[in-house]
């Protein structure tokens, strides 16, 4: 009988288990990697509570989690870049890498990715993974387990900061002061840009905002936005704008804030359709782009957390260990005490 493990298996919404599951087998190009770290993210939290995100739908029992780092305790007999001992965090979408997209260089939109914990594919709430070695990144020293689960979100707004072309003394309005909009903001600031503005409802991000370098913050609950970016860009509009909430309000916004000839970049994940005023697109000649999670992103992000230029340390805020991953989930989503990133640290 195969060796038994501990993972977090989602069966139907509201019931997670810790339970027992086989121990996998690494493939010639695989490595086994003793998990570390994971955090919780939000797209955890829906499948937690509903069970889907959009077509993606629970229907068999599901080990969640994708945010992850860990220890290699094995190799396969093809892997020669990674070694027993290694540290690395994994990047969780593995793509068919023969596809037009791989073959162009946006694996990201392979329509046969295979992603961590977005239904049918397990995630990485389990003690021991088998991951392809290509999509295992090595930790400098330095970098911590906590910091290698966090380069997946970083990901994220390094591939936005790169969508919005921003770099040396743009200006950008990033919706939303969550985790991802942190982040993208570490990632513009890392990029060069000089004026970084932020919006929320909820003072304690802002505040953790301003502490990470945002230029200025506006509490959308008790400021107009639009007033607000017109008074700090004396009329012109920000160069670009990256909408990281979800909200129907800021993603339709988000017109009305840039300047003529900029960028907007859809990253939150709202309603399939909102109000979008196209005429104004026309009008001011703007870039509205989309993000699909991020593609080439990971040598960059453990470089620039490796070199100081990004740090992610203020962002986790709660620990649990595997056996209280129901306890995590819910502080995730409730944001109870301010959490901001919940880490599961298995061993």
């Amino acid at each position: 009988m195969a060796e038994k493990i501990k993972a977090a298996v989602l069966h139907k919404p509201l019931d997670l288990r810790v339970e027992k599951v086989d121990m996998p087998v690494a493939g010639l190009d695989d490595v086994l990697v003793k998990v570390r770290v994971v955090g919780v993210c939000g797209s955890d939290v829906h499948y937690w509570q509903t069970g889907r995100i959009g077509p993606y739908v629970v229907e068999q029992p599901m080990i969640l989690g994708h945010e992850c780092a860990g220890e290699v305790v094995e190799v396969g007999n093809n892997v020669k870049r990674l070694q027993v001992g290694d540290r690395v965090a994994l990047e969780p979408g593995i793509p068919c890498r023969k596809c037009f997209f791989c073959r162009s260089g946006r694996y990201n939109l392979c329509p046969d990715v295979h992603f961590m914990a977005t239904p049918p594919v397990d995630g990485a709430l389990v003690e021991y993974l088998v991951h392809p070695a290509d999509f295992a990144f090595p930790l400098p020293e330095n970098v911590s387990y906590e910091e290698g689960s966090l380069l997946e979100p970083l990901s994220v707004g390094i591939y936005a900061v790169r969508r919005a072309n921003l770099g040396l003394g743009a200006h950008v309005l990033i919706t939303g002061a969550g985790p991802i909009g942190l982040v993208t903001l570490l990632a513009a600031r890392a990029a060069g840009t000089t004026k970084i503005y932020m919006t929320d409802v909820r003072d304690d991000r802002l505040d953790l905002a301003k502490q990470m370098g945002a230029t200025e913050v506006i509490n959308v609950a008790e400021e107009d936005v639009g007033k607000k970016v017109d008074k700090l860009t004396n009329g012109v509009g920000v160069d670009a704008v990256i909408e990281c909430s979800g909200a129907p309000a800021a993603s339709s916004g988000s017109l009305l804030w840039v300047r003529r000839g900029g960028t907007v970049v859809l990253v939150g994940m709202g309603p399939d359709e909102f109000n979008f005023p196209v005429l104004t697109i026309g009008a001011k000649e703007l870039d509205v782009r989309g993000v699909f999670r991020y593609v080439n992103t990971y040598p960059a992000a453990v470089e620039l957390v490796a070199n100081g230029a990004v740090n992610l340390k203020p962002l986790v805020t709660h620990h649990y260990p595997l056996d209280q991953v129901v306890e995590a989930m819910d502080v995730a989503h409730k944001g109870t005490g301010g959490a901001i990133k919940v880490a599961v640290t298995l061993c």
